[in-house]
């Protein structure tokens, strides 16, 4: 009896990691065992860092909230508190896209949450 080698079944697992692996240099782009493994690295950075891309706009939010509320004359932890104290519910992508778009409601946004932190001193 004749051996089966799986011709047709091999060659399409071999050309979907070859077309996974465009635009790979060197003989990663052309040679399924560099390219295997290759594939599969750039697989796993995609899952982990669709996690971390979520962690990375936020801290980019956060700087931008800070730096528009320091030229306000509050630090960031004093900004969320006042905000909270003054009962404004604004989530950091809006805040931070706010003070990049329109200085000037993030300004009044500002003062209201120095108001209310003058106002828990007191």
């Amino acid at each position: 009896m004749a051996r089966v080698k799986g011709g047709g079944h091999e060659r399409r697992l071999h050309k979907k990691v070859l077309k996974g692996a465009k635009g790979y240099y060197g003989r990663k782009k052309n040679t399924i065992r560099a390219g295997k493994n290759a594939v599969e690295r750039g697989l796993q950075y995609a899952y982990r860092d669709r996690r971390n891309k979520k962690r990375d706009f936020r801290g980019l939010w956060i700087q931008r909230i800070n730096a528009a509320a320091r030229l306000n004359g509050l630090t960031y932890s004093q900004f969320i508190r006042g905000l909270k104290l003054a009962g404004i519910v604004l989530d950091r992508k809006v805040l931070a896209a706010i003070a990049v778009d329109s200085p000037k409601d993030f300004e009044a946004i500002a003062k209201q949450a120095q108001a209310a932190l003058k106002k828990k001193a007191a």
